[in-house]
């Protein structure tokens, strides 16, 4: 009964100690980062589905890597698809939870979806950790003074003639 407390406290500094030591920087697979530049090629070529595609792939062949979610997540809005790249951003934030790209490109998207609240819930974060002249609080910032897009319907002009079926 004695040593019980001074056990307890030895094997607890034994296990931080070993847990410090496996900590290693993560390394990207160069067959990733290789799909990763031939979807950013496609991207910027304007072929969205092939960039998908590639990116896609490079996530298949290493699923840690955090920045094929951000580059997925980029295709995604190229594409219109706002909700699959807030998806993105998330799982990129849940990787790395102060990534401040993941963050501003999160809050861009909902300001295109219309969700000013949420977005400025990410501006305020974002100013928390990088401060109010970072790129990514500048770039957000600048996106949800601009709101959302406006979307206009053309007129279409009634018939002067109803009839009854």
């Amino acid at each position: 009964m004695r040593f019980g407390p001074v056990a307890a406290a030895l094997s607890l500094a034994l296990a931080v100690q070993a847990s410090i030591g496996h900590a290693q920087q993560y390394q990207v697979d160069p067959r990733s980062a290789a799909l990763v530049a031939e979807g950013r090629a496609s991207l910027d070529a304007g072929d969205t589905q092939a960039a998908i595609d590639a990116f896609e792939a490079a996530l298949a062949v290493d699923p840690g890597n955090t920045q094929v979610y951000l580059e997925l997540a980029n295709a995604a809005r190229a594409d219109g698809l706002q909700g699959k790249a807030i998806h993105y951003y998330r799982e990129a934030q849940e990787r790395d939870p102060e990534n401040l790209a993941a963050i501003s490109g999160e809050g861009e998207a909902l300001v295109e979806k219309g969700a000013l609240s949420a977005a400025r819930q990410n501006l305020e974060r974002l100013e928390s950790l990088c401060g109010e002249t970072c790129i990514e609080t500048v770039q957000l910032s600048a996106a949800i003074d601009r709101g959302p897009p406006v979307m206009t319907a053309e007129a279409v002009s009634a018939d002067d003639e109803v009839t009854q079926n």
